[in-house]
């Protein structure tokens, strides 16, 4: 006989058992995006129009190639942790997990992709 309740089973844990660490996962993200963006926005703006050498010594400086990077690795994992909840929310099955799979490569992906050509730029 079991003496704990299917409520009390359940406290502090979401459909998964992760949802609670999940949310506040993409609340810090959430958060430092919105920090983040509007100081990337601004950066880049300035380069807008730049020749290619203008744009080179703009992500030359140290600060604006930690922050864009800073900005491309927060931006992605929080676009594969969102893509994510949704294609657990409306797909099920093998589809699921394909598209899962697919987003957090894609994610990967960009990050990559982004990463070296900064990189390219700022050396």
């Amino acid at each position: 006989m079991r003496y704990i309740t299917d409520r009390k089973r359940a406290v502090g844990r979401g459909a998964s058992g992760t949802g609670t660490e999940h949310h506040w996962h993409m609340q810090v993200s959430a958060v430092a995006l919105a920090i983040l963006t509007p100081v990337f926005v601004i950066g880049f703006g300035s380069t807008l129009g730049k020749d290619y050498e203008g744009v080179r010594a703009f992500f030359a400086n140290p600060f604006w190639a930690i922050w864009t990077a800073l900005f491309l690795i927060v931006s992605m994992r929080h676009f594969a942790a969102g893509a994510t909840m949704m294609i657990e929310d409306y797909w099920r099955g093998t589809l699921r997990k394909g598209l899962i799979i697919t987003v957090i490569c894609l994610s990967w992906l960009i990050s990559a992709v982004g990463l070296f050509a900064l990189v390219k730029m700022a050396l």
